[in-house]
């Protein structure tokens, strides 16, 4: 407990020497017309995931190196990235190889080659998602709470993992929260935060669903995979828009643009919502395959058929 009390203090004394740092060198994210929020704000803040992250290492005997080694490396660029906008030429090689970093410290085998690559592609897939789905206040930080405290749950039980890699980054959620969790965020999680907790989340879900041998591992972040997913297939074959530029078609922008609900409202939804889905997995993660891969496609058919229902909605809305 004590351990935890000093990596909240760090936490909360980095944060506030890192806005000082950055409102002074404007490391500052300026609105535009697919931005959510009106006033010029600090990018960045999400550097306390990182930092979480090493102090697990530091204080728990440098394990999981190899996962520590990806995320340190993105986690540079991403906040490079933050600072002067790199080409995704640049960023894409550096994910690439991070992945493969978490897939090797997991224990995936190469062979086959085509499941290895597929499992590449999927974890770019994850982090980019995670990196998308940032875009307005809170989202980041309650969603991840809620992802995390799933894998915390079947943990406890389970025994896979050292626990304290979920705490920290917990202690570190709470403390972005204190900057992020307001009607007028005082910083923004930046590509560093949301691509470092997406390779997180990541780590945990191939490391449990290759050790459980649970596809229903992977609905821990079907909130998440849903909006994103969907919305990814929308503008890759509904409209012209380059499927990596910014863009406002995700559901949870078109509930904020049409003053359904505030930032905060909406993210505390996403988070909710997928509190119970976890509570569901927790429940079923032990069951037959075969029960579990009904309740897996049965959940995803149910959130496609949710997320159509919604943008039909909003779209008519658009048309009016």
């Amino acid at each position: 407990m004590k351990t935890y009390f000093l990596v909240l203090i760090i936490l909360f004394a980095l944060s506030y020497l890192y806005l000082r740092i950055a409102l002074k060198y404007k490391i500052i994210d300026k609105p535009n017309k697919r931005s959510s929020h009106k006033k010029i704000t600090v990018r960045g803040g999400g550097i306390l995931f990182p930092m979480a992250i090493i102090l697990f290492v530091l204080f728990n005997n440098f394990q999981y190196p190899y996962f520590f080694a990806g995320v340190f490396a993105i986690s540079i660029i991403s906040f490079l990235d933050d600072i002067y906008t790199l080409s995704s030429k640049i960023r894409f090689p550096f994910q690439v190889i991070a992945i493969f970093l978490i897939l090797y410290q997991v224990g995936v085998p190469f062979e086959p080659y085509y499941v290895f690559v597929f499992y590449l592609i999927f974890g770019v897939g994850i982090i980019n998602m995670f990196n998308f789905m940032d875009g307005i206040n809170g989202i980041t930080g309650l969603y991840s709470i809620s992802v995390l405290l799933g894998f915390y749950l079947i943990n406890h039980y389970e025994g896979l993992i050292n626990s304290n890699l979920i705490i920290y980054s917990l202690i570190a959620l709470l403390v972005f929260g204190f900057y992020n969790f307001r009607k007028k965020a005082l910083f923004f999680a930046g590509d560093i935060g949301s691509i470092a907790i997406g390779m997180l989340i990541f780590f945990l879900g191939m490391y449990f669903t290759f050790y459980l041998s649970s596809p229903l591992i992977l609905l821990l972040v079907i909130v998440y995979g849903a909006d994103s997913g969907n919305t990814l297939i929308y503008r890759k074959f509904f409209t012209k828009e380059s499927v990596l530029e910014p863009h406002r078609h995700h559901i949870y922008q078109k509930i904020v643009d049409n003053n359904c609900m505030s930032h905060l409202q909406v993210s505390a939804v996403y988070a909710i919502i997928q509190i119970i889905i976890n509570v569901l997995i927790f429940k079923t993660y032990r069951l037959e395959l075969q029960t579990q891969f009904i309740i897996f496609i049965s959940l995803i058919l149910a959130f496609i058929i949710l997320y159509i229902y919604l943008f039909i909605k909003f779209k008519r809305k658009e048309i009016i």
